[in-house]
């Protein structure tokens, strides 16, 4: 079938078998999409969420693949085109904290490469793989149209002094979308960032009694977690084509958590 008219409904999606990532896979698959998902577990480790997003009707794949290695990643990406025919839609949600949250008096050289492999050079190489591919299928018919998606973080701009690394990866993120946002502008492809606040996962489960009492205490303007839902949800309002002519901007999903207030 010809591409174009099979308009955003595939997408790779880096980290999707778990956290923030499920929520966008299962938001996609809710919508139609085709998908490959991208985790570090093992397939037979990963068979629940997979079943989920196999139910909703749409086509499934998942390969295994550390974003910070060069061969997997590009095994990543040649897999994901193969079992795909092409790809729509990249989503670089993959992404880790700190093994152990540490000053940045202390933080370890393996800490700062470990997150920084993962969260910013895996997302920037993985992304230079998939946009020439959307150039190519671009340049071969010119009603293909694709986008690319980061999901970095509220630390790209707020500080955590005992998660330097996390934070400064996310910055780098923010920077990546920009980069891209203008490399890929004169072929209509779309980049977007979204910024995730305080979302319910299995990596922020060690700080939940804190953070839900910084949220009951007015943290955020709505005193709730986020979901990975909410983020799955702009990740589809942004694919929908709404926002064609918005490439390179940043959305919030953070409960109006960092707007400034006295």
């Amino acid at each position: 079938m010809n591409p174009s008219n099979q308009m955003n409904k595939t997408a790779l999606v880096s980290g999707g078998s778990r956290g923030i990532g499920l929520g966008i896979s299962m938001e996609l698959a809710r919508t139609g999409y085709d998908l490959v998902v991208n985790g570090v577990r093992e397939e037979k480790e990963v068979k629940g969420p997979l079943g989920q997003l196999s139910s909703l009707g749409t086509e499934v794949h998942y390969v295994k693949g550390d974003l910070s290695d060069t061969l997997e990643r590009q095994e990543l990406y040649e897999k994901a085109v193969s079992l795909l025919g092409h790809l729509n839609l990249l989503v670089n949600n993959a992404g880790v904290a700190p093994l152990v949250r540490s000053d940045i008096l202390e933080t370890s050289e393996e800490s700062y490469d470990r997150v920084m492999g993962i969260n910013l050079k895996g997302a920037f190489f993985l992304t230079q793989k998939v946009a020439g591919h959307m150039i190519s299928q671009k340049k071969a018919d010119p009603g293909y149209q694709a986008l690319i998606i980061n999901i970095s973080s509220v630390s790209a701009t707020m500080a955590s002094t005992n998660r330097g690394e996390y934070c400064i990866s996310k910055a780098g993120l923010s920077m990546v979308t920009r980069l891209w946002a203008v490399r890929l502008g004169e072929y209509g492809i779309p980049v977007f960032e979204i910024q995730p606040g305080i979302i319910e996962t299995d990596m922020t489960g060690a700080v939940k009694e804190r953070y839900t009492k910084q949220i009951n205490d007015g943290l955020c303007l709505q005193k709730r977690w986020g979901t990975p839902e909410d983020v799955g949800k702009v990740v589809v309002a942004m694919a929908s084509g709404t926002m064609s002519y918005s490439t390179g901007q940043v959305v919030m999903v953070d409960g109006g958590m960092t707007i400034p207030r006295l």
